[in-house]
């Protein structure tokens, strides 16, 4: 079996190359672990336009565009975050004037500990395709490095269904 029919990775680029369609990718709790698991595909630079690592929420507003009064009211962990953060990285990261067609994002609580109330586990994924945008949100087990490795599949799996729903 090729690595494009068994791993989503390579699935999403293979999909988003016939199609023509480019991605941007953010990231919180995942640290650039999504963007670095689609640029693992041999050919990926055909359709990754790249990644912002909005690791500080700080970041999330002042590049990313999110709602400075939505983080002050809900703190980074929240699925409106996660979908203002995958709209928003689709324009900061567009190529030529030409936005991203497909938005990834990652926000949530990896941790030991919790934050923004939120337990270790909490995450938001959010996807930005066809004029939509939606949150995935999730409630993980694990260890810290189990938690983001979930979430990057999540994440994946999450843009690669979206895709090939149109």
């Amino acid at each position: 079996m090729s690595r494009a029919t068994e791993d989503p990775a390579a699935r999403l680029i293979a999909e988003l190359t016939a199609r023509g369609l480019r991605v941007a990718v953010a990231e919180s709790l995942t640290g650039g672990l999504v963007v670095a698991e689609l640029t693992s595909v041999p050919g990926a630079s055909v359709v990754v336009n790249g990644g912002v690592v909005a690791y500080d929420t700080a970041v999330k507003r002042s590049v990313l565009g999110v709602s400075a009064e939505l983080l002050k009211r809900e703190g980074a962990v929240h699925p409106e975050v996660a979908r203002q953060m995958a709209d928003g990285v689709r324009r900061v990261l567009a190529i030529d004037d030409r936005a991203a067609d497909l938005g990834i994002a990652t926000t949530g609580v990896a941790g030991p500990t919790g934050q923004d109330g939120r337990p270790p586990g909490t995450v938001h994924v959010g996807i930005a395709f066809g004029g939509e945008v939606e949150s995935l949100d999730l409630a993980l087990h694990g260890t810290r490095a189990e938690i983001r490795a979930a979430t990057v599949r999540a994440a994946i799996e999450a843009a690669l269904a979206r895709v090939t729903s149109v």
